[in-house]
């Protein structure tokens, strides 16, 4: 069972959306902030990045950056950029990228059911990370930007959503600044919100694909105001939190993969000659970069030329040890390259897929990197049975593309 709460969401007034929505906090520096708002006194990053609007020797997660965003935040409220729906109603959010579109519900959700291990996670989570969101939510009175869950194909739920869509127009329908569309419906029809509520009944869990520390943060300030207020309201709004429900099969990871300041070391044919103890090597005579077609294979960018790797050995019993992910750590850059954590080990960096492989070869080439590997994208289904056994993915195993705008939908915790 699956519990979704409608909720009376303040959202930008139409003429304002594609000014307010913003990329998510975390993906993006402070200077990067600083530079995107210009000229955009709507952007919602005036609210989820908030030092932007002090001066830029502020400390980040002083009292005034949080302050500060809750004061933008009301500010948006009181000149009307943000309005309020009156009644408890859903939302649905597309996303469209490439030509390649998911549809997802927005909604909150329970954080009993995240307590319960109902809604399923996948990776670990840092405090201090958590500490800047809960900060943030606590002094907002709200969540600012919605938690990424998926959830395993419910025919009912699906046919629902799209005979809403086909048969209403959305509120919203703009094509952001990266080119990705956005398209927003409000639910204001009692019955198929009701349809839909009885229908996630059925769905048996959630799962986060993106939005771990969003999620476990919106958790805590729920329990620190239950605590607060003693014997508290099961129905109070703190105990929701915002999120956007999409089913898997429209989702689509990207590969996210590595770079590697050095060699340990090691001469590059003593590397190389390390590597075949575990991996058959081949080099690649293809033409541009070499993406991997398949699990458990790899590319490697090393002196201007790119090998494939392909795995000798993986146990497929193990859910977490058959990830590529893990192959690549516990075979080749912990034992040959001796990064033990790459949390914190300063020798490794991650890219992301949507930069392209070019991204690798330049790093490399410039002499920043010395080596790097492409990798095949972690597979939703791979996700999944990770988050069902209850096991923890190592860190930077998916990278989801296209990226939820923030300040499209907001959530207050009271009134």
């Amino acid at each position: 069972m699956s519990v979704i709460h409608p909720f009376k969401g303040y959202r930008p007034a139409p003429e304002f959306a594609s000014a307010v929505a913003a990329l998510p906090y975390d993906v993006m520096t402070s200077e990067e902030a600083r530079v995107m708002v210009k000229g955009n006194p709507y952007s919602f990053l005036h609210v989820d990045r908030a030092e932007i609007d002090l001066p830029e020797d502020t400390d980040h997660y002083c009292d005034e950056v949080y302050a500060k965003a809750a004061s933008n935040l009301q500010s948006m409220i009181d000149k009307g950029i943000l309005i309020h729906d009156d009644k408890n109603v859903l939302y649905i959010y597309r996303l469209t990228m490439n030509g390649r579109s998911q549809t997802g519900l927005v909604c909150c959700t329970s954080i009993d059911e995240y307590i319960e291990n109902k809604i399923k996670k996948h990776e670990l989570t840092r405090e201090s990370k958590e500490r800047d969101r809960i900060r943030h939510v606590d002094a907002c009175n709200a969540n600012t930007g919605p938690i990424f869950l998926t959830y395993r194909d419910n025919d009912e739920v699906n046919r629902a959503i799209a005979d809403f869509t086909k048969n209403n127009a959305p509120v919203y329908d703009f094509v952001s600044e990266d080119g990705i569309g956005h398209t927003v419906w409000v639910i204001d029809d009692e019955k198929v919100t009701e349809g839909l509520v009885k229908s996630f009944a059925d769905v048996e869990a959630l799962y986060i694909a993106d939005g771990h520390h969003r999620n476990a943060s919106a958790v805590k300030v729920g329990l620190m105001r239950r605590k607060a207020e003693g014997d508290y309201n099961k129905n109070s709004e703190y105990n929701f939190y915002l999120s956007v429900l999409f089913p898997k099969s429209q989702l689509h990871i990207m590969d996210y993969n590595r770079v590697v300041t050095d060699l340990n070391g090691l001469s590059e044919a003593e590397f190389i000659s390390k590597i075949k103890e575990s991996f058959d090597v081949d080099e690649y005579n293809g033409e541009g970069c070499l993406k991997p077609e398949k699990l458990h294979t790899f590319g490697m960018y090393l002196d201007k030329k790119w090998y494939l790797l392909k795995a000798k050995q993986v146990d497929e019993s193990d859910p977490v040890k058959s990830l590529d992910v893990s192959i690549l750590q516990d075979k080749l850059l912990a034992p040959i390259l001796g990064i033990g954590d790459p949390r914190t080990d300063d020798r490794i960096d991650f890219v992301g897929g949507i930069r392209g492989l070019g991204e690798l070869v330049k790093r490399v080439d410039e002499g920043n990197m010395k080596v790097a590997f492409s990798m095949y994208p972690t597979t939703m289904e791979q996700l999944m049975n990770i988050a069902d056994s209850g096991n923890i993915m190592p860190p930077k195993s998916t990278w989801f593309e296209p990226k939820l705008r923030s300040g499209l939908f907001i959530h207050k915790l009271s009134d």
